[in-house]
């Protein structure tokens, strides 16, 4: 079993679709949550340790990301800003990075095209290659989906995140297609599957609604935990979940 990192992240989640933040439930039903870097300057000052940023509609409308929201992101937010949503070449992550992004998420085209994730660590260096792995349990295994949940892949979750890690990824953005959105608790059977096998950084994703969701997922394995819904619409404030979380004894960065 791989050694866990000792310091937790909370990690608030920007799914933008058309310009404006939205959030749904299982993927879909999408509601305006803002404009995007108003969000991230919001969740800079409250004291995220990174914000994530997908454009989730870039790769089913075939298109690239949205480089200038992001470039005027970059300019508000100092902490790790993480993108992704529609990157297929080694030249997409080039721009993105050359806006001010630290790192890249890259779900639909690694799972089309592994050997990718090869070359995109080799290229920019592992620690800026997230590969971001949605799940869903089919029967009793968890599938990996793409384009947006859109498509059912076949392959199995924890086959996948070995070959991606093999292959060079970073970390993992592990999200549960059946729990996103719920706000009912995050799939802690798959993360905990995630964390026992695999030795780089599980981020958890889909279905936090408390505050002892997100200490669970982090007790279930877990190295970082990301939600949006809670944080977009002011239930949970971000220095109030990490005072908790260092009460419950988790070890965060206040």
């Amino acid at each position: 079993m791989r050694k866990e990192t000792l310091t937790k992240r909370i990690i608030p989640c920007l799914d933008v679709k058309n310009g404006r933040v939205v959030k749904g439930v299982n993927f879909v039903g999408l509601r305006d949550a803002g404009d995007p870097v108003e969000v991230a300057k919001r969740y800079n000052q409250e004291g995220a340790d990174e914000i994530t940023f997908l454009d989730i509609t870039a790769t089913h409308e075939k298109r690239d990301t949205i480089i200038e929201v992001l470039r005027e992101t970059a300019k508000e937010v100092f902490i790790p800003l993480t993108v992704g949503g529609g990157i297929r070449t080694l030249d997409d992550i080039y721009k993105l990075l050359n806006v001010g992004c630290d790192k890249v998420s890259i779900n639909s085209h690694a799972v089309n095209h592994p050997e990718f994730i090869n070359h995109a660590a080799k290229r920019f260096g592992t620690s800026t290659i997230v590969v971001a792995v949605d799940v869903k349990k089919v029967g009793n295994s968890y599938n990996v989906f793409i384009n947006g949940g859109r498509i059912d892949t076949g392959k199995n979750a924890i086959d996948w995140i070995n070959e991606v890690y093999n292959r060079g990824a970073g970390e993992i953005l592990l999200t549960s297609m059946n729990a996103d959105g719920t706000k009912a608790g995050y799939d802690l059977e798959i993360t905990q599957q995630a964390s026992e096998k695999t030795d780089i950084p599980i981020i958890a994703s889909g279905g936090a609604g408390t505050m002892q969701h997100i200490k669970e997922a982090f007790t279930h394995g877990a190295d970082a935990a990301l939600a949006a819904s809670i944080f977009h619409f002011g239930e949970i404030d971000i220095k109030d979940l990490k005072l908790y979380l260092r009460s419950e004894g988790v070890e965060v960065r206040l």
